[in-house]
């Protein structure tokens, strides 16, 4: 089941997509509007976005840059205004995946989130990196198979969502994983864990990887969005 969120201000129309998709077995979240999809979007993990252009408040096209600039690589559908050429030019530029013009076909929609979505599954499968149980970070040494993390002369151990959280970042490497990732992929029965727990364990391991817990050079904060992991820095961030 592909968890998606649709962000459209027309409410029969929001309503009507919400319908078609649950009925296809998906999970759907919806947004009437550009500041709520701006904050829902970083709070949980989503497949895939269906994501109106003309939205009051913060608009479609502001939403994707902000997507794509903090490195979310989420497939986004665009939904624009027949005879909009420029908008859907800027959108396809801007990352988005697909655009489906109004009126539309709500059959044709739906087949093409379908796709979209096989595509996005045999693609992630092969873009996430291989994670070794063994590697080295500045200069730490992180055994992930013993839990442990062995940083001169003192030896770290890590707990299992320590390491859960190294796996999907490494897997990730050099790419955002928000907050909603974590909680759905580390945490995914837990519905009392929320960002604090995220922001706490990043915290505890920043301890016991980084040479300057308070200035990470390989644990590194996307601000309002969550966390990306670099091997090889090339300077030290503030941690705030």
């Amino acid at each position: 089941m592909s968890r998606l969120l649709i962000v459209e201000d027309d409410a029969a129309l929001r309503r009507g997509l919400h319908d078609a998709f649950v009925s296809e077995g998906h999970e759907v979240v919806t947004a009437a509007n550009g500041t709520e999809a701006a904050r829902v979007v970083f709070e949980r993990h989503f497949d895939a976005v269906v994501l109106d252009l003309m939205l009051p408040g913060r608009g479609g096209l502001e939403i994707l840059r902000d997507l794509r600039a903090n490195g979310l690589q989420l497939p986004v559908l665009i939904l624009t205004a027949r005879g909009d050429e420029s908008d859907r030019v800027l959108g396809l530029d801007l990352g988005a995946d697909d655009y489906v013009t109004k009126p539309f076909s709500l059959r044709e929609l739906t087949a093409r989130v379908r796709a979209l979505l096989r595509r996005v599954a045999g693609r992630s499968a092969t873009e996430d990196r291989e994670v070794p149980d063994r590697l080295v970070v500045g200069a730490a040494s992180i055994d992930l198979a013993a839990y442990e993390v062995v940083r001169g002369p003192d030896v770290h151990r890590l707990s299992p969502k320590e390491v859960a959280m190294l796996r999907l970042l490494i897997a990730r490497e050099g790419k955002a994983v928000s907050r909603g990732d974590f909680l759905d992929l580390v945490w995914p029965n837990d519905g009392d864990v929320g960002h604090r727990t995220i922001d706490t364990h990043m915290l505890n391991l920043r301890q016991k990887i980084e040479d300057d817990p308070r200035h990470p050079r390989h644990l590194l904060t996307v601000h309002g969005v969550g966390y990306r992991f670099v091997r090889e820095a090339s300077g030290p961030e503030a941690d705030t």
